[in-house]
């Protein structure tokens, strides 16, 4: 994600040896209740083995805080640079993202010693002074780096453990994702001069930076998400069938993988169920939609005769509605505000180079860690994707 441009001024008063250590402890207690053979799946390409996240994660501190500024520092396993890296080309060569699911070694045992490992001399490194104010900046973006993947592991999981036969809870108690959407209204905002964009104090990533000026037109948006009730009623409406409310891309997409419901949803003797963390389930007519495409959302958008919001939209009138609870699709392409720049080096790889192609989502959603989320936060995905908490709030 981001460092110092990237980064807005770290507080020199944290507590970093307590972040981290929270931090890091968070995503070993997300895996804790699989069982060995889930940490090593990769059944599609979008989705990571956990094993992977684990080491990932680990290899950023490795790699970008204790190799260049940790005197004597010895790498826990020259390989794990090819095994762990992900897309950045500054740093070298890399196993491709298909085949990290045939990774059988390093073993899981293997990757929990070299966090151990890493963890241990993180916190050396920072017991005994080396953190620089300089490298504040780039300790946060790790820990942040580390949040996404906590998300990402969830996400992940509910995938893995959603296409497995068997539909095994993920949590059979002490873990829900339900929460009803309540009566919904449309709230109008007047055209003019608004701004968007991080502004303050704290963490945000470079792509939120460069506060600027939008003009909207008169516009109105919705205060609760659509509902399964909502969805349920386009599908059955064949709304899945109508051309007419469909990107021609996303009318192929569906036509290619016979698409006739969210991710996760399953017909059976007659009744709508989806795959949930807790399991298998009825589908609750009350909840947010969730695992939606941007083409599902949009056309869901023109079968209700509305649309959905753009990013300036969103941000402008996120004080007036709650968010959080899915990751919002909007109508505007992922590109740089005004005066965005790439840092130099590997961290520059983080955002600037994925500014195609992809639409933004805003809010954040209920696998998203605490403390993790804010109005600006800029979250992109390919258009066809479903496997995010995803969910559809309307405009007009």
């Amino acid at each position: 994600m981001k460092k110092d441009a990237l980064l807005v001024q770290a507080n020199p008063h944290k507590n970093w040896i307590k972040k981290y250590s929270e931090i890091r402890n968070h995503s070993v207690e997300i895996c804790s209740p699989l069982e060995i053979e889930d940490y090593v799946v990769q059944p599609i390409v979008d989705v990571s083995p956990p094993k992977w996240h684990l080491g990932h994660t680990t290899w950023f501190f490795e790699t970008f805080i204790l190799q260049p500024n940790f005197p004597e520092y010895k790498v826990f396993d020259p390989q794990y640079n090819f095994v762990f890296n992900s897309y950045y080309e500054t740093i070298g060569a890399r196993v491709i993202r298909t085949d990290r699911g045939n990774l059988s070694r390093p073993s899981v045992s293997d990757v929990f010693k070299y966090r151990e490992y890493v963890d241990q001399k993180m916190d050396e490194f920072l017991q005994n002074g080396y953190l620089t104010e300089s490298l504040e900046s780039l300790l946060e973006l790790g820990l942040n780096h580390e949040q996404q993947h906590q998300e990402l592991l969830l996400t992940d999981i509910k995938y893995i453990l959603g296409h497995n036969p068997l539909f095994p809870a993920y949590k059979k108690e002490g873990f829900s994702t339900k929460e009803s959407i309540g009566n919904s209204e449309m709230i109008g905002f007047s055209e003019g001069i608004y701004e968007i964009g991080f502004n303050g104090e704290g963490f945000c990533f470079d792509n939120e930076l460069g506060r600027h000026q939008v003009y909207l037109n008169d516009f109105k948006i919705c205060t609760q998400l659509v509902t399964n009730k909502e969805y349920l009623e386009f599908i059955e409406s064949g709304g899945y069938e109508d051309f007419r409310h469909w990107h021609a891309e996303g009318w192929d997409w569906v036509k290619q993988n016979n698409a006739k419901s969210p991710l996760y949803w399953h017909f059976i003797d007659g009744k709508w169920m989806n795959y949930t963390l807790n399991g298998l389930q009825e589908i609750d007519l009350k909840e947010a939609v969730c695992h939606i495409s941007f083409f599902e959302a949009s056309a869901f958008a023109s079968w209700k005769g509305k649309r959905l919001p753009t990013e300036a939209e969103w941000e402008a009138a996120s004080e007036h509605f709650d968010w959080g609870k899915r990751w919002e699709w909007t109508n505007s392409a992922y590109l740089p505000y005004p005066g965005y720049k790439k840092e130099a080096g590997a961290v520059g790889e983080y955002n600037g180079k994925f500014m195609v192609n992809q639409m933004v989502l805003r809010g954040a959603s209920i696998a998203t860690p605490p403390g993790h989320s804010r109005n600006t936060y800029r979250n992109f995905f390919q258009t066809h994707l479903q496997w995010q908490f995803t969910g559809i709030r309307l405009a007009q």
